[in-house]
Protein backbone atom coordinates (compact mmCIF):
# COMPACT_ATOMS: atom_id res chain seq x y z
CA UNK A 1 0.00 0.00 0.00
CA UNK A 2 1.14 3.56 -0.65
CA UNK A 3 -0.52 4.84 2.51
CA UNK A 4 1.58 5.73 5.53
CA UNK A 5 0.95 3.90 8.80
CA UNK A 6 0.45 5.54 12.20
CA UNK A 7 0.21 3.71 15.51
CA UNK A 8 -1.80 5.52 18.18
CA UNK A 9 -1.92 4.50 21.84
CA UNK A 10 -4.89 5.41 24.04
CA UNK A 11 -7.01 5.43 20.88
CA UNK A 12 -10.28 4.30 22.45
CA UNK A 13 -11.55 7.69 23.55
CA UNK A 14 -10.80 11.36 24.08
CA UNK A 15 -7.75 12.85 22.40
CA UNK A 16 -6.59 9.45 21.14
CA UNK A 17 -9.88 8.76 19.36
CA UNK A 18 -9.92 12.25 17.84
CA UNK A 19 -6.37 11.63 16.61
CA UNK A 20 -7.49 8.41 14.91
CA UNK A 21 -10.13 10.39 13.01
CA UNK A 22 -7.64 13.09 12.01
CA UNK A 23 -5.08 10.68 10.59
CA UNK A 24 -7.82 8.77 8.77
CA UNK A 25 -8.98 12.01 7.18
CA UNK A 26 -5.40 12.65 6.06
CA UNK A 27 -5.19 9.27 4.32
CA UNK A 28 -3.25 7.16 6.81
CA UNK A 29 -3.69 3.54 7.77
CA UNK A 30 -4.33 3.74 11.52
CA UNK A 31 -3.25 1.16 14.06
CA UNK A 32 -5.48 2.07 17.01
CA UNK A 33 -4.39 0.56 20.31
CA UNK A 34 -5.80 0.67 23.82
CA UNK A 35 -5.61 -1.46 26.92
CA UNK A 36 -9.29 -2.37 26.66
CA UNK A 37 -11.70 -1.70 23.81
CA UNK A 38 -15.31 -0.89 24.65
CA UNK A 39 -16.29 0.14 21.12
CA UNK A 40 -13.87 -0.65 18.33
CA UNK A 41 -13.62 1.81 15.48
CA UNK A 42 -15.24 0.48 12.33
CA UNK A 43 -13.29 1.53 9.25
CA UNK A 44 -11.46 -0.37 6.51
CA UNK A 45 -8.26 1.56 7.25
CA UNK A 46 -8.34 1.20 11.04
CA UNK A 47 -6.94 -1.87 12.81
CA UNK A 48 -7.83 -2.05 16.49
CA UNK A 49 -5.57 -3.93 18.90
CA UNK A 50 -5.56 -4.39 22.65
CA UNK A 51 -2.15 -3.28 23.87
CA UNK A 52 -0.95 -2.40 27.36
CA UNK A 53 1.79 0.25 27.33
CA UNK A 54 3.08 -1.05 30.67
CA UNK A 55 3.62 -4.56 29.23
CA UNK A 56 6.60 -4.77 26.87
CA UNK A 57 5.59 -8.21 25.62
CA UNK A 58 2.17 -6.84 24.67
CA UNK A 59 3.79 -4.01 22.73
CA UNK A 60 6.29 -6.25 20.95
CA UNK A 61 3.55 -8.68 19.92
CA UNK A 62 1.39 -5.95 18.37
CA UNK A 63 4.26 -4.09 16.70
CA UNK A 64 5.78 -7.24 15.18
CA UNK A 65 2.37 -8.36 13.94
CA UNK A 66 1.74 -5.00 12.28
CA UNK A 67 5.14 -4.81 10.63
CA UNK A 68 4.82 -8.37 9.33
CA UNK A 69 1.19 -8.30 8.15
CA UNK A 70 0.41 -4.62 7.38
CA UNK A 71 3.60 -2.62 6.92
CA UNK A 72 6.22 -0.46 8.59
CA UNK A 73 5.15 2.12 11.15
CA UNK A 74 5.88 5.63 9.91
CA UNK A 75 4.41 7.63 12.79
CA UNK A 76 3.89 6.92 16.48
CA UNK A 77 1.45 8.94 18.59
CA UNK A 78 1.46 8.18 22.30
CA UNK A 79 -1.85 9.44 23.70
CA UNK A 80 -2.27 6.83 26.45
CA UNK A 81 -2.38 8.33 29.92
CA UNK A 82 -4.07 8.18 33.30
CA UNK A 83 -4.97 10.94 35.73
CA UNK A 84 -5.75 11.23 39.42
CA UNK A 85 -6.12 14.18 41.77
CA UNK A 86 -4.36 13.44 45.03
CA UNK A 87 -2.52 15.50 47.59
CA UNK A 88 1.04 14.37 48.16
CA UNK A 89 0.09 13.20 51.63
CA UNK A 90 -2.76 11.08 50.27
CA UNK A 91 -0.70 9.50 47.50
CA UNK A 92 0.30 5.91 48.15
CA UNK A 93 3.42 4.37 46.65
CA UNK A 94 1.17 2.09 44.59
CA UNK A 95 -0.76 5.06 43.16
CA UNK A 96 2.46 6.93 42.40
CA UNK A 97 3.97 3.95 40.63
CA UNK A 98 0.76 3.24 38.70
CA UNK A 99 0.62 6.78 37.31
CA UNK A 100 4.29 6.71 36.35
CA UNK A 101 4.00 3.22 34.85
CA UNK A 102 1.55 4.52 32.22
CA UNK A 103 2.47 8.18 31.76
CA UNK A 104 6.26 7.85 31.87
CA UNK A 105 7.43 4.24 31.63
CA UNK A 106 4.67 3.50 29.13
CA UNK A 107 6.04 6.22 26.85
CA UNK A 108 9.54 4.79 27.26
CA UNK A 109 8.36 1.25 26.45
CA UNK A 110 6.44 2.13 23.29
CA UNK A 111 8.94 4.63 21.89
CA UNK A 112 11.95 2.40 22.54
CA UNK A 113 10.41 -0.61 20.81
CA UNK A 114 9.02 1.26 17.80
CA UNK A 115 11.92 3.65 17.20
CA UNK A 116 14.28 0.68 17.18
CA UNK A 117 12.56 -0.34 13.95
CA UNK A 118 12.44 3.25 12.67
CA UNK A 119 16.22 3.55 13.11
CA UNK A 120 16.80 0.68 10.70
CA UNK A 121 14.75 2.54 8.08
CA UNK A 122 16.27 5.93 9.00
CA UNK A 123 12.93 7.72 9.06
CA UNK A 124 10.00 8.26 11.37
CA UNK A 125 8.06 10.71 13.48
CA UNK A 126 7.02 10.47 17.14
CA UNK A 127 4.57 12.69 19.00
CA UNK A 128 3.60 12.23 22.62
CA UNK A 129 0.72 13.84 24.48
CA UNK A 130 2.02 15.45 27.66
CA UNK A 131 0.25 18.21 29.63
CA UNK A 132 0.65 21.88 30.46
CA UNK A 133 0.73 20.63 34.07
CA UNK A 134 4.25 19.38 33.31
CA UNK A 135 5.43 23.01 33.32
CA UNK A 136 3.44 24.62 36.15
CA UNK A 137 2.95 23.37 39.72
CA UNK A 138 -0.62 22.27 40.46
CA UNK A 139 -2.20 21.43 43.78
CA UNK A 140 -3.30 17.80 44.09
CA UNK A 141 -1.59 16.85 40.83
CA UNK A 142 1.97 16.10 41.96
CA UNK A 143 2.15 12.54 40.65
CA UNK A 144 0.42 13.35 37.35
CA UNK A 145 2.41 16.53 36.71
CA UNK A 146 5.70 14.86 37.61
CA UNK A 147 4.97 11.88 35.35
CA UNK A 148 4.21 14.17 32.42
CA UNK A 149 7.30 16.30 33.06
CA UNK A 150 9.41 13.14 33.07
CA UNK A 151 7.89 11.99 29.77
CA UNK A 152 8.44 15.39 28.15
CA UNK A 153 12.12 15.58 29.04
CA UNK A 154 12.61 11.94 28.05
CA UNK A 155 11.23 12.67 24.58
CA UNK A 156 13.53 15.65 24.12
CA UNK A 157 16.52 13.47 25.01
CA UNK A 158 15.26 10.74 22.68
CA UNK A 159 14.89 13.30 19.89
CA UNK A 160 18.51 14.31 20.30
CA UNK A 161 19.70 10.71 20.11
CA UNK A 162 17.55 9.87 17.09
CA UNK A 163 18.20 13.00 15.04
CA UNK A 164 21.04 11.31 13.15
CA UNK A 165 18.51 8.69 11.98
CA UNK A 166 16.14 11.32 10.55
CA UNK A 167 13.58 10.58 13.27
CA UNK A 168 11.75 13.54 14.77
CA UNK A 169 10.26 13.49 18.29
CA UNK A 170 7.92 16.20 19.54
CA UNK A 171 5.40 16.93 22.28
CA UNK A 172 1.86 18.28 22.37
CA UNK A 173 0.86 19.55 25.81
CA UNK A 174 -2.88 20.18 26.15
CA UNK A 175 -4.51 22.18 28.86
CA UNK A 176 -8.12 21.65 29.90
CA UNK A 177 -9.78 19.61 27.14
CA UNK A 178 -13.33 18.33 26.77
CA UNK A 179 -12.66 14.70 27.68
CA UNK A 180 -13.82 12.25 30.34
CA UNK A 181 -10.56 12.94 32.19
CA UNK A 182 -11.34 16.66 32.39
CA UNK A 183 -15.00 16.19 33.35
CA UNK A 184 -13.92 14.14 36.37
CA UNK A 185 -12.74 17.45 37.84
CA UNK A 186 -16.13 19.15 37.51
CA UNK A 187 -17.82 17.48 40.50
CA UNK A 188 -20.80 16.41 38.45
CA UNK A 189 -21.31 19.72 36.63
CA UNK A 190 -22.57 19.55 33.04
CA UNK A 191 -20.86 22.75 31.88
CA UNK A 192 -17.33 24.01 32.32
CA UNK A 193 -16.99 25.39 35.87
CA UNK A 194 -16.30 29.11 36.20
CA UNK A 195 -13.06 28.40 38.09
CA UNK A 196 -11.64 26.54 35.07
CA UNK A 197 -12.23 29.43 32.71
CA UNK A 198 -11.58 32.35 35.05
CA UNK A 199 -9.00 30.84 37.37
CA UNK A 200 -8.80 29.92 41.04
CA UNK A 201 -6.54 32.17 43.11
CA UNK A 202 -7.01 29.99 46.19
CA UNK A 203 -5.23 27.19 44.32
CA UNK A 204 -2.77 29.52 42.55
CA UNK A 205 -4.24 28.74 39.17
CA UNK A 206 -4.75 31.19 36.32
CA UNK A 207 -7.77 31.04 34.05
CA UNK A 208 -7.85 30.52 30.29
CA UNK A 209 -7.42 33.76 28.31
CA UNK A 210 -9.43 32.41 25.37
CA UNK A 211 -12.30 31.69 27.82
CA UNK A 212 -12.91 28.16 26.57
CA UNK A 213 -11.50 24.69 26.92
CA UNK A 214 -10.13 22.76 23.95
CA UNK A 215 -12.02 20.16 21.98
CA UNK A 216 -10.19 16.86 21.34
CA UNK A 217 -10.04 17.54 17.59
CA UNK A 218 -8.06 20.74 18.26
CA UNK A 219 -5.42 18.73 20.07
CA UNK A 220 -5.49 16.13 17.28
CA UNK A 221 -4.83 18.86 14.70
CA UNK A 222 -1.72 19.92 16.61
CA UNK A 223 -0.55 16.32 16.89
CA UNK A 224 -0.99 15.77 13.17
CA UNK A 225 0.92 18.94 12.30
CA UNK A 226 3.97 17.92 14.33
CA UNK A 227 3.83 14.38 12.95
CA UNK A 228 3.47 15.50 9.34
CA UNK A 229 5.96 16.58 6.70
CA UNK A 230 4.79 20.17 7.25
CA UNK A 231 6.86 20.04 10.45
CA UNK A 232 9.79 18.35 8.74
CA UNK A 233 12.41 20.61 10.37
CA UNK A 234 10.88 20.53 13.86
CA UNK A 235 12.15 18.21 16.55
CA UNK A 236 12.58 18.36 20.37
CA UNK A 237 9.75 20.91 20.51
CA UNK A 238 6.72 21.19 22.79
CA UNK A 239 3.53 22.72 21.41
CA UNK A 240 1.23 23.82 24.23
CA UNK A 241 -2.46 23.92 23.32
CA UNK A 242 -4.18 25.45 26.34
CA UNK A 243 -5.82 28.70 25.26
CA UNK A 244 -3.04 30.67 26.93
CA UNK A 245 -3.56 29.15 30.39
CA UNK A 246 0.18 28.88 31.05
CA UNK A 247 0.86 32.33 29.59
CA UNK A 248 3.14 31.08 26.84
CA UNK A 249 5.71 29.58 29.21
Amino acid sequence: MDKKIVLITGAGKGIGKATVKKFLKEGFIVIATDKVWENKIENNFVYCYEMDVTDRNSIKYVVNKIEKEIGSIDVLVNAAGIFETLSVGQTSVVQWENIFSVNSTGVFNVTQIITDKMQKRKKGSVVIVSSNASKFPRKYMAAYAASKAAASMYIKCLALELSEYNIRCNIVSPGSTNTDMQRKLWNGAEIVPKAVLEGDLKNYRLGIPLRKIAEPNEIADAIYFLASDAAGHITMEELTVDGGATMGV
